[in-house]
């Protein structure tokens, strides 16, 4: 491994934790609030949801290209859903920052899922929290992978790149799918 891998390599890994601890911090709801909401909190919901469902399809077009031999154009798409990600991302740590939070099957607002609530919404609630769960948990993983895909790419290590991505592009791909599910889900509950 050369200085710039480890480098890079280093770099990754300071970036996904930075995110990851950014976004433990949020889920620990330490970071205080301000007293008023601002009005781009209700639009950051389905804002998050388009930049999932736009970064799924440039993601399944960059597979096209590369399947077809058009280099440039994968490496351009690509480009485009890196940049919609981590446009996802800053709106996301924004949304949880300034939002109270929702709850799946809560109904009236409260902020608790009564079991009269969880009764009206039955088991699907279940569905809902493996898809939750599985989305935050591939979120982790694929952000380094993400980085790394990206490096071996541009630096055109091709094998290495081809090795990488055969994990990346799926759990990236399951991911803005899962985020957009996720939402129509919960999108019902918010209670502004």
């Amino acid at each position: 491994m050369n200085v710039t891998d480890k480098f890079i390599f280093r770099f990754v890994a300071g970036i996904s934790i930075f995110v990851f601890v950014v976004v433990v911090i949020l889920g620990m709801k330490i970071l205080p609030k301000p007293d008023v909401s601002p009005s781009l909190l209700y639009f950051l919901p389905k804002l998050n949801a388009f930049f999932n469902g736009a970064c799924s399809i440039l993601l399944m077009v960059s597979l096209y290209f590369i399947r077809h031999g058009q280099v440039t154009a994968h490496k351009r798409t690509n480009i485009a859903a890196f940049t919609l990600s981590s446009l996802f991302l800053v709106s996301y740590i924004l949304f949880h920052w300034l939002s109270p939070g929702t709850y799946y099957g809560d109904l009236n607002g409260d902020h608790i899922a009564s079991d009269l609530e969880k009764a009206a919404v039955g088991n699907i609630r279940y569905v809902y929290y493996v898809i939750l769960v599985t989305h935050i948990v591939l979120a982790a993983i694929v952000l380094p992978l993400i980085l790394l895909s990206f490096y071996r790419g541009l630096q055109m290590q091709v094998e290495k790149h081809k090795k990488l991505v055969r994990w990346t592009f799926p759990i990236w791909f399951y991911v803005t799918v899962s985020g957009v599910v996720v939402y129509l889900m919960i999108s019902p509950y918010y209670n502004f």
